[in-house]
């Protein structure tokens, strides 16, 4: 007996897009080679430190200019010290008398913005964005203290998009860190707009396990959202009463199965800073290891079967609404922010 033939693997990217590249941290005095969506990048700092991203081929003989040096503002290819600029116009050519401007000797340029420690590439060359990038919520307010990190994980932007927005799952794979006690009745609201989809959390109490502790000291009943903003922003948001938690991830595809992301945590809790620090950061790394093996498992299995084969039910609540957004964002590009939801639905889960 045999199996039925499984559908292809949920690979979705709208391109015309803004991406984390980079920390800023990481961009120094030398390039530095990234690959957003397949395409390989070499970024680096140009006139007055600004970043610049270009696609990592010297138009000479294909030489990664990553693999090279900065020198007054350009990128130098290393193999026979062709020069480029921010806009991948070839400013020097060693070897040649001539004036080294020429059409056919540029590199793709890529827009790029520098915000809030983060480098930011739009994925379309040559062409003006007609937006910023997304600027994580109270990162830098006096009120609120934050957490960076960084992590990738061997999955497909969409797997991964759904798996930090599934609910159902943390009672049995964070057990004891996040959820797993008994489980209660919850009610989901859940929402599609055109740009976007979220699911609000009524009537939940706090959550069990040393994460819940930390949101809640003295229990109670939680605010809880989990948001999904085009083109791959995962938000969750907790708040009771002076307590408010909102994590924030910017994931980048880097290949058909693998996906960067970066987080930031920003708290306002009835609790010392740096005691939340001490707890939260090991807390969300130990969590994020959990379901990156996870993801790796899903992923070998894919490969495995020949692609994904998914049964979906009404719990899986933004999965479905992900891909659908993901999928049209891709064919028809960025759509505009949508004030009025598309979809609105009620499911009643136990976790």
């Amino acid at each position: 007996m045999g199996f039925e033939a499984p559908e292809r693997a949920r690979i979705a990217y709208p391109r015309a897009c803004w991406y984390v590249a980079c920390e800023s941290s990481a961009l120094r005095k030398r390039p530095i080679a990234r690959t957003v969506l397949g395409t390989p990048l070499a970024l680096f700092r140009g006139d007055d430190a600004r970043p610049a991203a270009l696609l990592d081929r010297c138009a000479h003989r294909n030489l990664p200019l990553s693999e090279g040096h900065v020198l007054a503002g350009n990128v130098e290819c290393p193999y026979h010290g062709w020069q480029y600029d921010a806009q991948g116009l070839c400013r020097r050519v060693p070897a040649l008398a001539e004036a080294p401007e020429h059409k056919g000797r540029s590199v793709p340029a890529f827009p790029v913005v520098e915000q809030q420690g983060y480098i930011w590439v739009f994925m379309e060359p040559g062409r003006a964005p007609t937006g910023l990038p997304y600027s994580f919520p109270h990162l830098g307010d006096a009120d609120y203290g934050s957490i960076r990190f960084a992590s990738e994980v061997e999955a497909t932007l969409h797997a991964t998009l759904e798996n930090m927005l599934d609910v159902p799952h943390t009672a049995f794979l964070h057990r004891g860190l996040f959820r797993g006690g008994p489980k209660r009745p919850i009610t989901a609201i859940v929402r599609r707009f055109g740009d976007r989809a979220e699911a609000e959390y009524i009537g939940e109490p706090r959550p069990s396990g040393l994460a819940g502790r930390l949101l809640a000291p003295r229990g109670g009943t939680v605010v809880h959202f989990d948001r999904f903003l085009l083109p791959s922003i995962v938000q969750v948001e907790y708040r009771l009463d002076e307590s408010h938690l909102v994590v924030t991830n910017a994931l980048t595809p880097v290949a058909d199965f693998h996906t960067r992301f970066v987080s930031v945590a920003s708290f306002c809790l009835p609790l010392p800073s740096l005691l939340v620090r001490l707890v939260l950061e090991p807390l969300a790394k130990r969590i994020f290891r959990q379901d990156a093996r996870i993801l790796r498992l899903q992923t070998d299995a894919a490969r495995r079967f020949g692609g994904e084969s998914y049964v979906s039910t009404e719990v899986d609540l933004l999965g479905p609404h992900i891909w659908r957004l993901l999928k049209q964002a891709e064919q028809t590009g960025m759509p505009p922010a949508g004030a009025a939801p598309e979809l609105e639905r009620r499911v009643e889960l136990h976790v």
